[in-house]
């Protein structure tokens, strides 16, 4: 018997389609899908002041409030002139409800609630989260007057003598 030769065709498979698809599919994932957007906290800013012409408000004691940002997630606050403070008049309190209250009491029992004032003062101990704990308790109690402010030398002498008790 003869042999009958056949020749066999190796079945090749075209990638070019299944590129195209590929592309198709990420540009229309690209398109459809929405990125994130970065989250900024508002931050108001006073106008510039002609202090030749503009009275500026006043802050007495009893129109702000200090908040001490210190270690380990922990924040003192006091309503005391520098040199008249204390250890005891440095009081603890937790971030949360606890300082919402104080800040909202205070501001209420304020001369001029219009003009209360809070103070955060941030120590070398303190992280950021701690700065964006103080400032997100700002914007829920609608605290409009606020300070980042450097911490004195008589506040970071008391706060330092409050850790170690």
């Amino acid at each position: 018997m003869a042999e009958i030769a056949t020749t066999t065709r190796v079945a090749r498979v075209d990638m070019t389609p299944m590129v195209d698809l590929g592309f198709l599919l990420i540009t229309f994932f690209m398109f459809t899908t929405t990125f994130s957007s970065p989250n900024m906290m508002k931050l108001n800013m006073p106008d510039i002041i002609d202090r030749n012409k503009t009275i500026i408000p006043e802050i007495g004691e009893s129109n702000s409030i200090n908040l001490i940002l210190g270690k380990d997630d922990r924040i003192f606050w006091h309503q005391k002139n520098y040199k008249d403070l204390n250890t005891a008049q440095l009081i603890e309190v937790n971030y949360g409800v606890s300082l919402r209250q104080i800040i909202l009491q205070k501001r209420k029992l304020a001369k001029k609630s219009e003009n209360f004032t809070v103070i955060i003062r941030a120590t070398d101990d303190s992280n950021y989260k701690n700065a964006v704990d103080a400032l997100d308790e700002m914007a829920i109690t609608s605290q409009e007057r606020y300070v980042l402010a450097d911490i004195t030398p008589k506040e970071k002498q008391v706060y330092e003598a409050k850790i170690k008790l």
